[in-house]
């Protein structure tokens, strides 16, 4: 019984630092291919081909002076990126990287993550309400409507993969997917949950909640040192989530032949990663309205589609 919970707690903590380390280098990642579309250098300076300038950042933001405004509400203030870092976090624990490389495998998990991932709108709501800053405030509310907003045709879209496998069960999801995956048999859901996954994320082009010509900075305004850190790592851990939920859904996870299971899963969640990357350095931001009008109009009406025909399919074949 000890033993078995030593071993739980030393995977958790190998799963945590692997998942955080690959954090860091996704902002490495980005800056470099960003300076690559720009036809510019990116950081390159700190260590080797500028591999240390991660680690560089994270010891600048954790010497910064951490500052509270004066009006902030302290409370919420603090509250709210410890909210957004934990919650991005939490979701972790039922991401397989491979058949046995996992926290728990529980037969409810795509509910499990829906609910978790959830939470993190609140620290975002609360720190631009907490901060007594009508910016803030503004981007706060923002990420509010557009995450809900864009969460019904995302979970719509989750329902058709749920259909094809049988089961809410990560692994079992990915284990369907060996004689094809699920890009081929719900192409649309694909797209569907692709562009609700930026929306969530903050990507652009529907990075509305950060839009600095109109917000500033938005919720993260009166924010420094490791509180504005916290919320750096949420975000782009939220990015490295996603990356890993595409990959598992729809593309086929951890299966591919030759290589190991965890060098597959690796290598789509990076390529997802440049994907995402290309898509910033390629479209522009959209308006606020463009981005609701998209979600109601167009995503929600397709998810709906897409659902009834995968399940008509379903009882039909």
């Amino acid at each position: 019984m000890i033993v078995d919970i030593v071993l739980q707690i030393v995977k958790i903590i190998v799963i945590f630092a692997v998942i955080l380390t690959c954090v860091a280098y996704l902002t490495l990642m980005e800056r470099r291919c960003l300076g690559f579309f720009q036809v510019r250098l990116g950081p390159n300076r700190v260590g080797p081909w500028g591999l240390f300038q991660p680690i560089a950042d994270g010891l600048k933001l954790f010497f910064k002076e951490d500052m509270t405004v004066l009006h902030a509400n302290k409370f919420y203030f603090i509250l709210a990126p410890v909210i957004s870092f934990v919650a991005v976090l939490s979701c972790f624990a039922v991401v397989p990287f491979a058949g046995n490389a996992y926290i728990i495998d529980i037969p409810v998990a795509v509910l499990y993550l829906m609910a978790i991932s959830s939470m993190g709108v609140y620290g975002v709501l609360l720190a631009g309400w907490s901060s007594n800053n009508k910016y803030s405030a503004m981007g706060g509310y923002r990420a509010t409507a557009q995450m809900i907003s864009y969460e019904i045709p995302l979970a719509l879209a989750l329902v058709g993969v749920l259909i094809l496998s049988g089961s809410m069960s990560i692994v079992d999801i990915v284990n369907s997917q060996n004689g094809m995956w699920y890009i081929v048999k719900q192409p649309l859901g694909f797209i569907i949950f692709l562009i609700c996954i930026l929306a969530e994320t903050n990507r652009c082009p529907f990075d509305l909640y950060e839009c600095e010509n109109e917000l500033v900075a938005g919720y993260q305004t009166c924010y420094s040192s490791m509180k504005f850190g916290l919320f750096y790592i949420g975000e782009y851990a939220h990015i490295f989530l996603a990356c890993c939920l595409i990959t598992l859904f729809y593309l086929g996870g951890w299966n591919g032949p030759v290589l190991p299971a965890l060098a597959w899963f690796f290598i789509k969640v990076f390529f997802c990663a440049f994907c995402f990357i290309w898509i910033r350095a390629t479209y522009p931001r959209v308006r606020y309205d463009q981005l609701m009008n998209l979600s109601w109009k167009v995503v929600l009406p397709l998810a709906f589609l897409n659902l009834i025909v995968t399940a008509v399919i379903k009882v039909m074949f």
